[in-house]
C-alpha cells in the first residue's frame, strides 16, 4: 500500500475498493465553517460533505446537463472501455462527485486522468477554457470491509435525495442508483 500527503493523507492500493469525492473549485462560500479538528476523519468529511450539499453560492456547473452526462460518459469510459478500475457507484451532484471503484491503476494516475479529461471537455462547453475546473485535492478513503462497502453505495446512490434534488435515489439521472447506469457489486473486499 503506498501513502503520499498534500494537505490530506492518501493511501493508494490498487484492486482495493476505494471512495473518491472531488468538487468544483471554489465551490464552498468564503464564510464556510469548517469542522472541528477533534472529529475524526470519517466525521469530518461528512461534514464537509453536507457543507457543500448546502451550499446556495459557488460554482454549480455540474448542473448542466450536457456538463454532467460528459463527466457519466468520463467516469464509464474509464472503467469499460480503459479499465482503469471496477465501477461501483457514483454520484454527479451539482458542485462535486462522489465515486465508488476498485482502481486497476494508481490512485494519483487515475485521479489526474478523470478530471483532467473531464476539465478540459466541462470548460470547452461552458466557454471557460484554460480556467481552474476542479479544486486542485481529491479526497480518498479506502474501504475496510463488505459493510462499509454497502454503506459507502448507498451515502453516494442517495446523496441526490439528502440535497433535495430528487425524492427516490433512482430518479436521479446522474448516479449509479439509475437504471443503466448502475455500477457493479465488490469482487475482492479484503
Amino acid at each position: 500500500m503506498a501513502f503520499y500527503r498534500r494537505r490530506l493523507p492518501h493511501f493508494d492500493e490498487i484492486e482495493r475498493p476505494v471512495f473518491l469525492t472531488w468538487r468544483l473549485h471554489v465551490s464552498l462560500p468564503a464564510n464556510r465553517v469548517f469542522p472541528a479538528a477533534a472529529l475524526t476523519p470519517g466525521p469530518a468529511f461528512a461534514a464537509m460533505d453536507k457543507l457543500v450539499d448546502e451550499t446556495r453560492t459557488g460554482l454549480f456547473y455540474l448542473r448542466e446537463p450536457a456538463v454532467a452526462d460528459t463527466i457519466v460518459d468520463a467516469l464509464h469510459c474509464n472503467a469499460n472501455t480503459l479499465g482503469r478500475y471496477v465501477l461501483h457507484a457514483f454520484a454527479v451532484m451539482p458542485n462535486h462527485v462522489h465515486l465508488l471503484a476498485t482502481p486497476a491503476i494508481a490512485l494519483p494516475k487515475l485521479t489526474k486522468s478523470l478530471k483532467g479529461i473531464t476539465a478540459k471537455r466541462a470548460n470547452a462547453m461552458l466557454a471557460l477554457t484554460g480556467a481552474t475546473f476542479w479544486q486542485e485535492e481529491s479526497y480518498d478513503h479506502l474501504v475496510r470491509n463488505l459493510e462499509e462497502f454497502g454503506k459507502i453505495r448507498n451515502y453516494i446512490e442517495n446523496n441526490p435525495v439528502r440535497a433535495g434534488l430528487v425524492r427516490e435515489a433512482g430518479d436521479y439521472r446522474w448516479s449509479s442508483a439509475s437504471g443503466p447506469t448502475r455500477g457493479s457489486a465488490p469482487q475482492l473486499l479484503i
